[in-house]
């Protein structure tokens, strides 16, 4: 199999047909063996009958006949809504082909951007190939001002030079999307999951962004946040996972000595003044006092939680998880 098209969708009936011959029409005379791999994430309108139907319309792929080739389109159906990180899971665990394409159902990704995605991926050696809709098609103010900001903050953080993490057209090895676990909403994210992996060729291309033709977009402002929020916790899992106690044993031993530090010049303050025979305040009613305490006791907690958190990681199923690249 030389190519799989892994859609997710959600309530995108009107789409769904359109988009479908889009490809066929844009990969047809390419000679590939290739499949479209449909995950209906619990819609309600019918999507899951329209697969159905293309399903049976392309049968199993081949060549049609005028020759051109045409896909074997396979149907993922969840039970309801989980979201479009599973998805994805579910779509890259099915795909079988060398290079794996990632788009969206609503017709804003262009089918025509495949050969040229799957060209870098196969002919110049990239891991991962992600478009960059350079000239969007969305509201400013409420899509592209947040966007350039959460791509900037993305870049800070990750390390990885792409202007549009967040871009549902990609183009991956087989072996990236089958060497990691997209999960909650770490969607955004795939290509630092890759770059955690060791998969560290990843590169961008400019792409064609279209209006969106039907319906309405199933996300608001508040995906901005909840990927902010995210970015976090990978960035903290990826650096310390493995190593908790480097995070918690460090900040809590700094914590701890800024206690200690505290809490002794308060006290040999205290007696310095009284031997000197000057006023003085006991030391429980100094505030500098119970902020040392404070800071003992959260330094002492921090500390104990690395430890939980070396016992948990040293007993996980995942702690000699490694990609090997090369072995002989």
């Amino acid at each position: 199999m030389d190519l799989s098209i892994v859609i997710s969708l959600y309530n995108e009936k009107e789409s769904l047909r359109e988009l479908t011959e889009w490809i066929v029409r844009s990969l047809g005379d390419k000679g590939w063996q290739y499949e479209i791999i449909l995950v209906d994430d619990g819609s309600e309108d019918g999507s899951w009958t329209l697969i159905r139907e293309l399903s049976a319309q392309y049968g199993d792929g081949g060549s049609a006949g005028d020759g051109r080739s045409v896909p074997h389109i396979r149907g993922i159906r969840h039970r309801r809504n989980y979201g479009k990180s599973a998805a994805l899971y579910h779509g890259f665990k099915a795909a079988q082909g060398a290079v794996v394409v990632t788009m969206d159902a609503d017709l804003q990704d262009s089918p025509e951007e495949i050969p040229a995605l799957c060209r870098m991926v196969r002919e110049e050696g990239w891991d991962i190939v992600s478009g960059w809709k350079q000239k969007r098609k969305d509201n400013k103010f409420t899509k592209n001002l947040p966007s350039k900001l959460y791509n900037w903050t993305a870049r800070k953080i990750t390390g990885i030079p792409l202007h549009d993490m967040n871009c549902g057209l990609k183009a991956y090895r087989r072996e990236v999307v089958k060497s990691i676990e997209v999960y909650g909403e770490m969607h955004r994210y795939i290509p630092y999951l890759a770059k955690n992996e060791g998969f560290t060729r990843i590169t961008e291309l400019p792409v064609h962004h279209q209006k969106r033709k039907y319906g309405k977009s199933k996300f608001g402002l508040e995906r901005f946040v909840n990927g902010f929020l995210d970015l976090l916790s990978l960035w903290f899992l990826s650096t310390f996972g493995k190593k908790p106690m480097h995070f918690f044993g460090f900040t809590g031993l700094l914590t701890f000595l800024a206690g200690i530090i505290c809490a002794v010049w308060i006290i040999v303050d205290k007696l310095v003044a009284q031997s000197q025979g000057l006023p003085f305040r006991p030391v429980t009613d100094q505030p500098g006092f119970f902020l040392a305490l404070t800071a003992l006791l959260i330094g002492v907690l921090l500390f104990l939680a690395g430890f939980i958190g070396e016992m948990v990681s040293r007993n996980s199923t995942e702690r000699n998880h490694y990609n090997i690249e090369e072995e002989f």
